[in-house]
């Protein structure tokens, strides 16, 4: 069973237009959603036969740095298999994104991960004034407001959903592997989300999800995050070739507001 921070938001760009579409956004966007110091625990759960069985956890961190003279958030996504799954397919991901405070897009991403007998490591630089990113592979032509795994993260922690409609897909681009996706969230509305933490009040959103190994393609994967000012991620569910998987929020810390969303513990 893979686990990786990355499948979280791997999405496939298939705007249909039969539904009503909203410009690309995730330029300009201001960061009202966390502070520095935050960290947010997430436990992944393998579910088959009506069974809950803990596979791993997840973890985001982030602090206030400066890269090259310019301050940044540094933002850390850290993702790995318990002892028991590491017999079957070990896990050890880490991804790191380098944010401008000030715009809210990425300067630097760095991907380092071991899963099974795969090893992947690349180091990204962006230059959003010239639109290209200059990986381990070499030197690409980028789209203006271009995001990475951990930055759309936070940037979707930004968006206001307040100005959207059921059925409204976001879009934004995000560079991963040095290929380009086309990507969008769409907005489902709001809905109270039983999770293995506490019953919450959610906004829930459907991703588009790339067809792979793990995945099927299409709006398999449900996301639910907090309705409050922080928008942390509280769900996400989808099935899997075998059974289904859940990534529950099951710990946080220093967040940016008091967790109003929470109904009542578990």
């Amino acid at each position: 069973m893979k686990l990786a921070i990355s499948f979280l938001f791997l999405l496939l760009s298939a705007i249909r237009p039969e539904t009503r579409q909203v410009s690309n956004q995730s330029c300009g966007v201001r960061n009202t959603a966390f502070k520095d110091g935050e960290e947010i625990t997430m436990k992944v759960y393998y579910t088959t036969l009506g069974m809950y069985v803990g596979a791993g956890e997840a973890r985001f961190k982030t602090s206030l740095e400066r890269f090259n003279g310019v301050p940044v958030y540094h933002c850390v996504g850290t993702g790995n298999t318990y002892s028991f799954f590491d017999n079957f397919f070990k896990v050890r991901d880490r991804y790191e994104s380098y944010i401008d405070t000030a715009s809210m897009m990425p300067v630097k991403f760095v991907r380092n991960v071991s899963e099974g007998n795969t090893k992947i490591y690349n180091n990204v630089t962006f230059n959003h004034d010239a639109n290209t990113a200059t990986s381990t592979n070499g030197l690409f032509n980028v789209t203006p407001c271009i995001q990475d795994v951990v930055s759309s993260v936070y940037y979707m922690r930004n968006i206001d959903f307040s100005k959207y409609k059921r059925g409204d897909k976001i879009p934004f681009d995000m560079f991963l592997d040095d290929h380009i996706y086309h990507l969008y969230l769409r907005y489902e509305g709001k809905e109270k989300v039983k999770t293995q933490y506490g019953k919450f009040r959610a906004i829930k959103l459907k991703p588009l999800l790339i067809k792979g190994n793990v995945f099927e393609g299409g709006e398999n994967m449900t996301v639910w995050v907090s309705d409050d000012p922080n928008h942390i991620l509280l769900r996400a569910e989808s099935p899997i070739s075998v059974g289904s998987v859940k990534i529950d929020m099951m710990g946080y810390r220093n967040l940016r507001y008091p967790l109003s969303s929470l109904i009542n513990f578990r």
